[in-house]
């Protein structure tokens, strides 16, 4: 993956005469939205998980492809229950007054990432947008993350009891096997990998089963799709939080083919109701956006979304990267910690980060996909920043750096040079 040497000279002339200023070009997203072309999946990363930046670039690109590429929905890296409060918000379909109490269900570590002033905005912008639309047509705002064990279960159960108290019982006793655990989830995941108690593996699989067998009313299809949903998170948490005391690579990568399985059934759902092929934007981190097959993480066997969504939809997905080079991130110290206003390191010399710098041009993006110029000049691998919840300045190298060929790993680049620290509602 370290291969030669790079010639940076060479590369920084080719960011120059590739990129396009966004301080200073109206024409940028338009360029973007040209290369995207007719692409179903737009992957829309991040750096780091605490850069109002960023949050803010992905949320106009976002606006763009929804006013003129009619984008159904936008998927974010959050969970598939506390996205649905802000959906039915966004849809016009719930009590909530505000997208401040849109943002509510919002509670688990790490709050920041959703209940954010970008996001806050984003989401009130999404709810206005909407209601100029047909109900039929509106954008929705969904979760793909799989951390939400026990809320799903609770979200399938309150569906069941409204419609069909008898198979709400059988799933009452199917995952009754997890109460065991008082909403544990590490408690869950160490016992059964232990053999320190019962798998709930086949409880969990038999309900989302009887679930996917059932045939929904038509007009209850979105509430049972969502139901759907909950259930497979539930079959899937239990199996990461069993597999997550083995290994990383492995809870890693069967978090992203949860993520990846979630943007295929939402992409099926909403092909169906609109009868034609669903268009989707997606909010996650890059390194789960950007192609895994190019980086140093596909040595050691790890997979990503990026990876399996261009295995599966080809060139209907184009994926966008976006990096900065100083300024501040909000981050925790910790897990579970407070978020703390951090500032940023340089970058480390060699990396893309140094090199997107050292072409001097501030903000800016660039088009990799069919550039063949870009592409030969950005081909070997550089170390690459990626900062999550946690940031740790001290051991930066060790903590939030690989390598990566990025003209392999994006179709596209935004490199924000200078950046703040995004600003959470709580």
């Amino acid at each position: 993956m370290r291969g030669a040497r790079p010639d940076d000279d060479h590369a920084v002339r080719a960011i120059r005469a590739a990129a396009c200023p966004l301080d200073v070009s109206p024409h940028c997203h338009s360029a973007l939205l040209f290369a995207i072309a007719d692409a179903r999946f737009v992957l829309l990363g991040e750096a780091s998980h605490g850069t109002d930046d960023f949050y803010r670039e992905r949320a106009a690109i976002t606006k763009r492809l929804i006013e003129d590429k009619a984008f159904d929905a936008v998927a974010v890296e959050a969970d598939w229950p506390d996205a649905l409060r802000v959906d039915r918000f966004v849809r016009g379909a719930s009590g909530d007054s505000s997208a401040l109490q849109a943002l509510g269900d919002f509670r688990r570590f790490p709050a920041w990432m959703w209940r954010n002033q970008p996001v806050r905005e984003f989401v009130d912008w999404l709810r206005a947008s909407n209601q100029k639309k047909p109900i039929g047509e509106r954008v929705g705002f969904y979760g793909i993350d799989l951390y939400s064990l026990y809320t799903s279960i609770a979200s399938v159960l309150d569906y069941l009891d409204r419609v069909d108290p008898e198979a709400a019982r059988r799933a009452r006793y199917r995952y009754g096997c997890f109460d065991h655990f008082g909403e544990d989830t590490q408690a869950y995941g160490h016992a059964a990998a232990f053999d320190l108690g019962a798998s709930c593996e086949e409880a969990a699989v038999a309900q989302l089963r009887e679930l996917l067998e059932k045939r929904a009313d038509p007009a209850g299809a979105d509430v049972h799709f969502h139901a759907e949903q909950n259930a497979r998170l539930v079959r899937n948490a239990e199996h990461y939080y069993r597999t997550m005391f083995k290994g990383r690579v492995a809870s890693w990568n069967l978090r992203d083919r949860h993520m990846a399985q979630t943007l295929e059934a939402l992409d099926a759902h909403l092909s169906a109701q609109r009868s034609r092929p669903a268009r989707i934007a997606v909010w996650a981190h890059n390194s789960h956006l950007g192609d895994a097959r190019a980086t140093e993480m596909a040595e050691i066997g790890e997979l990503n979304v990026g990876q399996l969504m261009r295995e599966r939809y080809g060139a209907q997905c184009f994926n966008v990267g976006f990096t900065t080079a100083a300024g501040e991130v909000t981050a925790a110290s910790a897990w579970d910690g407070e978020a703390e206003r951090k500032r940023v390191n340089p970058p480390l010399a060699g990396s893309i980060e140094a090199l997107l710098q050292e072409a001097g041009l501030g903000r800016f993006a660039l088009i990799l996909r069919n550039n063949e110029v870009l592409a030969e000049a950005l081909a070997h691998a550089r170390l690459q920043r990626a900062i999550g919840v946690i940031y740790a300045p001290a051991t930066e190298r060790q903590s939030h750096y690989f390598h990566a060929r990025v003209g392999e790993q994006f179709d596209a680049l935004v490199h924000l040079d200078h950046s703040s620290a995004l600003e959470p509602l709580d």
